[in-house]
């Protein structure tokens, strides 16, 4: 088996410059990680996650909520709308709410009143 059998894609197009290694399309025009996207979401039990967390934040303690299947601007929203609520900072991360400051029976509250189905997650 030859070299060129092993990897015999196209990678760089003068047309549209880099390809996808998957589906061999232009990376502008790629849908290969939105469909992982929507994949990732749709795998979830229907449970959002309230969680703590103090590892690796100078003993700074976050509030993370996982779980939810939203698309991006939803998710983006309603970390918005957390924040808020909380009085705090925060951010949103490959689909996980952080908030700044220990707020889980804020949040819990927030989600249950917003039709989620939540449970505190962790100690």
């Amino acid at each position: 088996m030859s070299k060129s059998d092993n990897n015999s894609g196209l990678v760089y197009s003068t047309d549209s410059g880099r390809m996808c290694p998957d589906c061999r399309q232009p990376l502008a025009g790629c849908l290969c990680k939105q469909q992982a996207r929507a994949l990732a979401l749709a795998k979830g039990d229907g449970v959002v996650r309230v969680s703590r967390e103090t590892k690796g934040r100078g003993g700074k303690a976050v509030t993370l909520v996982r779980g939810l299947q939203l698309d991006d601007a939803a998710l983006a929203a309603l970390g918005k709308q957390i924040r808020t609520a909380c009085g705090s900072g925060g951010t949103v991360k490959d689909g996980v709410i952080e908030v700044q400051g220990d707020h889980c029976d804020r949040v819990l509250a927030l989600l249950v009143a917003a039709g989620h189905k939540a449970k505190r997650a962790g100690g």
